[in-house]
């Protein structure tokens, strides 16, 4: 009697057991199945979410430029674009990526700037907007004011074409020195034909002009190097008037390589930024210091 009791728990525990396992085994697939089809769906969502949005690649300056593209991401996605801002504080690097391919676009430069690149580099790059406008001022480094200038101070001005000129214009209008008749916005320190106050003038390539301050009387700087520096327009000692000659023609552009200019991803970043939010952005961060002209 005792071995046949026996044989029956070992016979309803063996049972058991084997149902307890083909349970637990049939639970233990059912929940790792579901897991890899969700985390195959959620995968799934992600990567046609990725696959819906175009990407827009645009090299720009650091201050105000990649900035104002900013301002303008969240309206791009709306419309199924990814907006890519690539931050340069050259002129150069910026350029020679659009030609290569790199960038659809970039928003650094002003027409007269991007045409003199163009000439001296084989480049193809054209204007596809004019965006806003940087009044180029006159900066105290040892000196802090105009009019106090020293015989021979030193002055520090943009080594590029277009930017010398402009800075050699407003030290004219300052009444600081005289140009050659029709210098105009091609004036170089050769185009200087009075010099009353023997000054030196020092040429630098544009973005390393804010970090000569301290070593030089004053100093004329782009904008947007003044802005990087911490230097507002209200600091400078003197600045570009709305109506000069500077102001009418040095409008920032955004630029894209020759033959995209109808491109709908183009035409979409433009009408981001040509917008009233826009304007409101760039009147209300700089005051004055930008000013837009569309």
């Amino acid at each position: 009697m005792k071995k046949r009791l026996i044989a029956l728990f070992l016979s309803l525990g063996i049972a058991g057991g084997l149902l307890t396992g083909c349970t637990g085994n049939d639970s233990g697939t059912t929940d790792t199945a579901d897991k890899v089809e969700d985390t195959g769906s959620q995968e799934e969502v992600i990567a046609d979410s990725e696959k819906e949005l175009e990407v827009i690649k645009v090299g720009a300056s650091i201050t105000p430029h990649a900035e104002i593209l900013r301002s303008v991401s969240d309206d791009l996605e709306k419309q199924g674009y990814k907006l890519e801002v690539v931050e340069y504080n050259d002129y150069i690097i910026p350029n020679t990526a659009l030609e290569s391919g790199e960038l659809d676009a970039n928003y650094i430069q002003h027409l007269p700037y991007l045409e003199d690149f163009n000439k001296e580099n084989g480049t193809h790059i054209v204007s596809v907007a004019d965006i806003h406008y940087e009044p180029f001022g006159i900066y105290a480094g040892k000196s802090d004011s105009l009019k106090d200038l020293k015989d021979g101070a030193v002055i520090a001005i943009p080594n590029d074409t277009t930017n010398e000129a402009r800075a050699l214009l407003l030290l004219q209008d300052q009444g600081l020195i005289k140009l050659k008749e029709n210098a105009g916005l091609t004036a170089t320190v050769k185009d200087i034909a009075e010099n009353p106050k023997n000054l030196d003038i020092k040429e630098l390539e544009a973005a390393q002009v804010p970090k000569a301050l301290p070593d030089v009387d004053v100093a004329a700087i782009n904008t947007n190097y003044a802005l990087e520096a911490g230097l507002k327009l209200s600091d400078a000692l003197a600045a570009e008037e709305a109506d000069s000659l500077a102001a009418k023609t040095y409008a920032n552009i955004i630029a894209v390589k020759e033959g995209n200019e109808k491109e709908a991803k183009i035409k979409a970043l433009i009408d981001a930024v040509k917008s009233e939010k826009v304007k409101k952005f760039i009147n209300d961060e700089y005051e004055g210091a930008v000013v837009p002209v569309f």
